[in-house]
């Protein structure tokens, strides 16, 4: 049966259990929209208010089913405004299929309207890039995008199909099986190397296991878990990390990084085997390499074999998916009570309480803010936190016990994907209670979905910590620049007016038990509630790590 390329997408967009999208329409995709208006009895619709909304909500989809995400633009500036998306989610290994409208083929190359090399502009920040020239290759273009977009590490693909291309129709279909070259799909680890690492943890006095974003990955929160207590290992995590592991259970000993808890920090310059479990060792968890694990053996595992020893040098350098390689490991691990490392341990977690909170008769905290938001939920809501102190403070005062509980842009950072990638984790799963955690400066950034939230009903908490700065920009000045404070200032609008303006429920809070009334109200209200949080302006985020150093040169909050 012949189709349209239009319905060629949307066919594949079903085939890949995907069953929302997420996008504004323009002249060279139009023809596809016209496709998605036959399909919308089984394809739902999100018009966002601005691209890269399109692209952070569907980031927010992905993450939270382990789907793919799907958002999708017009040619030009439509297409251009998706490539910050793009590259979060390379950083981040998201798997999200970008869908751009092209000038129609006969006016390619010639600077028609709105005409943009989006392919080339789009390959160093995806996976692979397409340009679809021929409607009969559509069909295995598609297969293939979202079998990459998923497949060992999971990263964006673009997808370019000019507007003819959508119109034509083909009697093609996709292959029944895929066989890329060069392109490998991973499986378990390598038996001797993982026979190599059992024997290294074995022998450990000081093992840490640093649990990062690969586990939420592969899905290998439970073979986490049986390896720490198989072995009785510690667990800290990085920012991607939190919640792959159970935060209340005693071998967890939290986040660690430039923001993470003093002694995690502390436990990772006096390890003796670190086991890297999908972490790539970004700078911000590491901090000076030298003093990290310095007299520690590393067992690293991960998907991608560019990861392995780009940081730090590896003894057992393990590639493959991390799930099978982790039931390869478990039998070999030996039990060991470790007593002299865990009495450090906790003394350390005794001497520094890095989350206590100081008294604030004044003024809200905004760590306040997150507490209340845990207490209220149970601790078994989602939270997406933007970019900046807000991302932190969410990260550190609520406990996350499960996988897929903690979403934020912690590779590329961009600010304004709170909001946004919210919206794409509701609309993945309408039972959970989702609180979308930002700041002042991170919401204006994509502000204009306030609408989107109202014209959906899409049943989101926002809660805005409120302190009338670009709070970590303000806090490094502070710190590092001597109190020079430029363009750290927000001279903000009433913003629960601004929510009322777009039809949603918007309140705002000065004291503390305005801020707990209205989280409680906002937990049992049903529909979108958007929360004007005044919190005390000068708070910093603590423990810190100062830029450049090592995991022992903490600064700790002095009260």
């Amino acid at each position: 049966m012949a189709r349209s390329g239009g319905d060629v997408v949307c066919d594949a967009i079903l085939e890949a259990g995907v069953d929302v999208v997420f996008g504004m329409p323009g002249g060279a995709s139009l023809p596809f929209y016209d496709a998605l208006y036959r399909y919308q009895d089984r394809i739902r619709h999100v018009l966002i208010r601005h691209e890269q909304a399109a692209g952070f909500a569907a980031n927010g989809y992905a993450r939270a089913t382990g789907k793919v995400g799907v958002a999708t633009s017009t040619s030009g500036p439509g297409a251009t405004n998706l490539v910050t998306c793009m590259a979060n989610d390379m950083m981040d290994s998201v798997g999200v299929v970008y869908i751009t409208g092209q000038v129609a083929r006969p006016a390619i190359g010639s600077d028609a309207f709105q005409e943009t090399d989006i392919t080339g502009i789009s390959i160093p920040v995806t996976k692979h890039s397409y340009l679809v020239l021929d409607v009969d290759d559509l069909p295995r273009v598609m297969k293939e995008a979202f079998y990459i977009a998923s497949s060992g590490r999971p990263g964006p693909v673009h997808v370019d199909i000019p507007k003819d291309v959508f119109v034509e129709t083909t009697t093609c279909t996709a292959p029944q099986s895929l066989d890329l070259r060069g392109y490998i799909t991973p499986t378990a680890g390598d038996a001797a190397l993982v026979a190599r690492a059992a024997e290294v943890i074995n022998a450990a006095d000081r093992p840490i296991i640093m649990a990062g974003h690969g586990i939420d990955i592969s899905g290998a929160a439970e073979q986490l878990f049986a390896l720490a207590t198989r072995g009785n290992i510690p667990v800290v995590s990085t920012l991607h990390g939190v919640g792959t592991f159970p935060e209340t259970h005693p071998l967890s000993f939290g986040m660690l990084g430039m923001h993470g808890l003093a002694y995690a920090n502390f436990a990772m310059g006096k390890t003796d085997c670190i086991i890297g479990l999908g972490t790539r060792f970004d700078d911000r968890a590491v901090g000076k390499v030298e003093e990290f694990g310095p007299d520690a053996k590393v067992v690293h595992i991960d998907v991608d074999p560019a990861e392995i020893g780009k940081v730090l040098a590896t003894d057992v350098p393990i590639v493959g998916d991390l799930k099978m390689t982790l039931e390869r490991l478990l039998p070999l691990i030996n039990h060991h009570d470790r007593k002299a490392w865990f009495s450090q341990l906790d003394s350390w977690r005794g001497r520094h309480r890095s989350l206590d909170i100081p008294e604030s008769p004044e003024s809200v905290l905004p760590q306040e803010v997150v507490r209340a938001i845990y207490e209220v939920s149970g601790g078994d809501a989602r939270v997406i936190a933007d970019v900046g102190q807000n991302q932190m403070w969410a990260a550190q005062h609520f406990w996350y016990e499960k996988p897929r509980m903690f979403f934020s842009a912690g590779g590329l950072g961009p600010m304004g994907y709170a909001l946004p990638a919210a919206m794409g984790v509701k609309l993945a799963d309408d039972r959970r209670d989702v609180w979308c955690v930002t700041g002042d400066g991170g919401l204006l950034i994509n502000i204009q979905e306030f609408n989107t939230l109202a014209a959906e009903g899409i049943n989101l908490k926002v809660a805005i910590l409120n302190n009338a700065h670009l709070g970590m920009i303000r806090q490094w000045q502070e710190f590092f620049y001597e109190g020079r404070y430029m363009g750290a200032y927000l001279d903000n609008p009433d913003f629960a007016a601004v929510a009322k303006s777009f039809g949603l429920h918007g309140v705002g809070a000065t004291t503390r038990e305005e801020m707990n009334s209205a989280i409680e109200m906002a937990h049992a209200h049903d529909g979108p509630v958007v929360l004007d949080l005044h919190v005390d302006q000068v708070e910093n985020v603590y423990p810190m790590i100062v830029p450049g150093t090592g995991v022992a040169s903490v600064i700790e909050d002095p009260r």
